[in-house]
């Protein structure tokens, strides 16, 4: 039987993956719901399309990586870093990514329990 500790690096790995999964799988599906939220500034250097399809292949590697179970303490710190961009890089959009900030904790919660 899993002790409650075990139970919840369980469900924070996987609840994570879910969030980052879904955002890379929908982008790349329906680019255009998700173009308009990537910041300007980023625009700016690399076309949008290109942007997008490379933070959703990233996305889904770190969904994986949660997912694998290896080195969470560094994939909680990865997770919750890219949180902290998302919320940071469009202050403007706050009304939308206060979520994010949940997402983050919940990061920084998986890198504090983890093992190794």
């Amino acid at each position: 039987m899993l002790n409650k500790v075990k139970l919840a690096k369980l469900v924070l790995r996987f609840g994570l993956a879910v969030v980052f999964a879904y955002a890379a799988v929908a982008s790349f599906v329906s680019a255009n719901d998700w173009i308009g939220y990537l910041p300007h500034f980023a625009t700016n250097i690399v076309p949008a399309p290109v942007l997008l399809k490379v933070f959703s292949a990233y996305e889904l590697l770190l969904a994986l990586w949660l997912v694998s179970g290896k080195y969470m303490r560094y994939a909680g710190i990865v997770a919750a870093l890219t949180m902290v961009g998302i919320i940071v890089s469009d202050a403007t959009l706050f009304a939308i990514t206060f979520r994010d900030v949940a997402i983050g904790t919940g990061a920084v919660a998986l890198a504090i329990l983890a093992d190794n």
